[in-house]
């Protein structure tokens, strides 16, 4: 299936100065002041949370509905920590080449324009696909997959990644760091056991985001995160500790 990808950062900011320029204004500075807390932010400052995003799938309307049935949509089962996002009650099957599979696999919602489904590396080889690492929504020349569901199966021509790991964050975070959407930072974990350090950290900034770290399960792992006793998010020296 091939579907116009979106690069929602530069969608964002081109509405931003349509708004803007349709004000005769340029774009605000964030206040930060105490009457307008930023979203996420504990004593005045960023509360940086770090979270092992496990293998899911991203499903278009149309998609669930061939999968779930004729009027079906998600139901949610679990809000994430971003608010409006949410894991579904829903799950599907993955099946790769010579019918290798992986059962179960949860769905998240809302909706997307485009079918997408986010593997750590291990899930790739169990599935014989070569997962490339992306950013989410940049499925080109990806690989596909084939989605079973209660009620009816889907080909996926493209969309089968390895996500590349990535920082949510709002306004006033990218502020306190001073960075931008699209720029790259430094994950620092450090347990009992080790400091692992996690670079190429992409910068995906919003109005309403809290500042969050996603990295995959073998990420996760590596780093022993369940164990860690902190985490620092670098660029130019500037950190936020948990």
């Amino acid at each position: 299936m091939n579907a116009t990808q979106i690069d929602r950062g530069r969608i964002e900011s081109l509405v931003r100065r349509a708004i803007a320029g349709g004000l005769g204004t340029s774009p605000a500075r964030p206040d930060s002041s105490p009457a307008n807390n930023p979203p996420g932010w504990v004593d005045g400052k960023p509360n940086l949370r770090v979270s092992i995003s496990a293998r899911h799938v991203h499903l278009t309307d149309e998609h669930v509905e061939i999968l779930f049935g004729a009027g079906s949509v998600l139901e949610p089962d679990k809000d994430l920590y971003q608010d409006g996002f949410y894991a579904a009650k829903q799950t599907v099957m993955i099946v790769g080449p010579r019918r290798r599979m992986l059962p179960s696999v949860r769905v998240l919602g809302p909706t997307r324009g485009a079918s997408q489904v986010e593997l750590a590396f291990t899930d790739s080889i169990s599935l014989g696909i070569d997962a490339p690492v992306r950013h989410s929504g940049h499925i080109d020349g990806t690989p596909g997959c084939v989605l079973v569901g209660p009620v009816g199966s889907v080909q996926l021509e493209q969309g089968v990644i390895r996500a590349a790991r990535h920082v949510h964050m709002n306004y006033f975070d990218a502020e306190h760091f001073g960075v931008s959407n699209g720029d790259m930072m430094q994950l620092k974990v450090t347990s009992h056991d080790c400091t692992t350090i996690f670079d190429d950290v992409l910068v995906r900034a919003d109005e309403a985001a809290k500042l969050e770290v996603h990295i995959d399960t073998d990420e996760g792992n590596a780093c022993f995160l369940d164990g860690a006793s902190t985490v620092e998010l670098t660029k130019g020296g500037c950190g936020c500790h948990k």
